[in-house]
């Protein structure tokens, strides 16, 4: 008796659909992040945490020790763990589980966000807001919209470096979202949760802008949309499945 294999959720042309909705929500965003880096919010709500000896909380330990250092750990060690998964994993995947070679793949696109982020990051002109001359550092408010132009401090702080270790799993989420949906937006609830959480740390520390978070979420989000497209570009039609 032969066995039918179920296809995956996302199987067919599905991953056009889910690609138009990606791109749409990620040109929206853009536009929205657009107004919000123009508008001058970013140092309104920066004021909120500091005065003109700098940030009360920059050193705080549940913040930088906790929130920061652990936090980024724990992005290694949930990397770690699925590579494990993947290592463990069917080669030709199953109707519930995404085939190995896809899940290295994935893992490749998460590591490929964190590479990305620190590229960009190594070779930024602006300055983190613990830097600027209100705060009592030297450096004065230029806008990342301005290339090559410094603002007078060290630089190397946009877009968010600690964001990205919660939305380099947007990943996550698009590896599972053919083959479990629903287990899949629940990964993606927890990764916005917790790039949220670490962006606000890191505000709360003087450590970056809201639209530094803001746009390694929108990088990060792009990224994997793209990725999808390509990787999932030949997952089986529903009425082609192997008998």
């Amino acid at each position: 008796m032969s066995t039918v294999l179920s296809a995956p959720a996302g199987s067919g042309r599905a991953w056009q659909r889910r690609l138009r909705l990606d791109l749409c929500i990620s040109a929206a965003a853009l536009l929205l992040l657009a107004a919000w880096d123009f508008s001058g919010a970013d140092l309104i709500v920066s004021r909120m945490f500091a005065d003109a000896s700098g940030f009360a909380l920059r050193d705080d330990v549940l913040l930088a020790r906790v929130f920061h250092d652990g936090g980024r750990y724990l992005g290694w060690v949930v990397l770690a763990a699925m590579l494990w998964v993947a290592a463990r994993a069917d080669v030709y995947g199953s109707a519930d589980t995404p085939p190995r070679r896809l899940q290295l793949q994935w893992i490749g696109v998460m590591l490929g966000c964190v590479i990305l982020i620190g590229v960009i990051k190594r070779y930024s002109l602006t300055s983190c807001p613990w830097e600027l001359a209100e705060f009592g550092g030297l450096a004065h408010v230029v806008s990342h919209w301005l290339p090559g132009v410094s603002d007078g401090g060290p630089g190397g702080c946009f877009p968010s470096g600690h964001a990205v270790t919660a939305f380099a799993f947007l990943g996550a989420w698009q590896l599972w979202r053919p083959w479990q949906p629903r287990a899949a937006r629940t990964v993606l609830l927890i990764v916005l949760l917790a790039g949220a959480l670490f962006g606000a740390v890191q505000l709360m520390r003087g450590a970056h802008y809201v639209s530094h978070t803001l746009w390694t979420a929108w990088i990060c989000w792009t990224l994997c949309a793209l990725a999808a497209a390509w990787l999932h570009r030949h997952l089986p039609e529903p009425d082609r499945r192997p008998q």
